[in-house]
């Protein structure tokens, strides 16, 4: 059964049509995407780049990675504290700057 019960009909002229069509290949959303995040004036943003979600993924393996030699350091009372937060601190801020571009 479909989820939505009332279709509308639509009649664009060229312009328009090519319009729509930038703005889909833009935001990455179908048509039918778009023209109901209109209507319920949801914001429609730009997909991020591909490279985007590698960055992210990549980030999170640096934290990831960041966290396991935080804490081997710390067992190993090779490192201070005080330099364990600030490893901490950058990874925090790098994935909000990220986050932020997105």
């Amino acid at each position: 059964m479909r989820k939505r019960e009332h279709f509308i009909g639509l009649w664009l002229d060229d312009r328009e049509y090519s319009h729509l069509l930038k703005q889909c290949s833009v935001s990455g959303l179908s048509t039918s995407a778009l023209i109901r995040h209109s209507v319920m004036g949801v914001e429609v943003l730009p997909r991020p780049p591909d490279a985007y979600a590698a960055l992210l993924r990549e980030l999170s393996a640096i934290g990831n990675n960041a966290n396991q030699i935080a804490y081997w350091a710390n067992a190993q009372r090779s490192i201070s504290e005080g330099d364990i937060r600030e490893a901490a601190a950058l990874v925090r801020e790098a994935w909000r700057l990220v986050k932020e571009a997105l």
